[in-house]
């Protein structure tokens, strides 16, 4: 559970390389020395992400928690293998049910709490739906469920800046020479006008483990209709927040209410606690 600890705890760091799913993916484990194996808090990053996107939060939660991380580059990202492209449509569900199952597998672990940011948190969503028996949990922040005229305005601009801005040069150091790669396959996906009627909409009521949804109230990409949308469609115990202030990226953009909002589901969930009914609403608050 989250403490203040009398002393930094040592926290170990080191990079794995696995085979999943007919591809080399680059992982990374944070572990806490002494933590327990199991669960373990898996990472999912964002459409345009990587491993190092996540910045220092893996070290912060597994202080916090005492949880063994683990992080990983999807395929065609990072260090992994290049994808495949043209991406086919159905991507998300490709890397939430056939890859990171794999991962899993790969990386010995049974059982997974999973926290997804943007795309990584509808593969979370997708995975816990699929995979009831190995999701313990779920953190879904600034997961999207449907397509709105939002998120293409957000894509469109993100395109913009990708050619005339500095966006590019943002994402360099995190895929190198495939950058350019990452970018058009995540914006043309989402551009193509057969993805616009998209939607996991209907398969959210086999989402039974615990669930919290984190959005930002000024995301770029979505509106408070993706939170309402999840909430009232999983069947298991769910608490949301709407992040004031915050854009897409609330873990580092407005990071005291989001820790706090994650250090109370860890906790919660970890204790068993965690039994409210589909719908409730949690505000976040910085943790004292």
């Amino acid at each position: 559970m989250a403490k203040a600890a009398a002393r930094d705890p040592v926290i170990a760091r080191r990079a794995v390389r696995l085979e999943a799913a007919g591809a080399g993916i680059h992982g990374e484990w944070v572990e806490p020395e002494g933590a327990p194996r199991e669960p373990v808090l898996v990472l999912l990053h964002e459409g345009l992400g990587a491993t190092g996107f996540w910045k220092d939060l893996p070290e912060v939660l597994a202080a916090r928690h005492d949880l063994p991380i683990f992080l990983y580059d999807r395929r065609g990202y990072g260090r992994s293998d290049p994808e495949p492209l043209p991406r086919p449509l159905d991507y998300l569900d490709r890397m939430a049910l056939v890859e990171l199952p794999a991962v899993l597998d790969a990386a010995g672990i049974d059982r997974a709490i999973l926290l997804g940011h943007s795309d990584g948190g509808t593969i979370a969503l997708l995975a816990a739906a699929a995979f009831a028996e190995r999701i313990a949990a779920v953190i879904a922040i600034a997961a999207h469920v449907f397509v709105e005229d939002v998120t293409i305005a957000g894509i469109r601009a993100a395109l913009d800046a990708f050619e005339k801005g500095g966006l590019r040069e943002k994402l360099a150091p995190f895929h190198g020479e495939r950058t350019e790669a990452v970018f058009r396959a995540w914006a043309e996906t989402w551009l193509d006008p057969r993805f616009r009627t998209w939607t996991i909409e209907d398969r959210l009521a086999a989402v039974r483990c615990p669930l919290l949804v984190l959005q930002g109230e000024a995301d770029e990409y979505a509106t408070p209709a993706q939170v309402e949308a999840i909430a009232r469609a999983v069947r298991g115990p769910v608490r949301t927040a709407l992040l004031p202030g915050a854009g897409h990226v609330p873990h580092h953009r407005a990071r005291a209410p989001t820790l706090a909002a994650i250090d109370w589901f860890l906790d919660a969930v970890r204790a068993g606690a965690f039994g409210e009914a589909p719908g409730c609403r949690f505000e976040a608050s910085a943790r004292s």
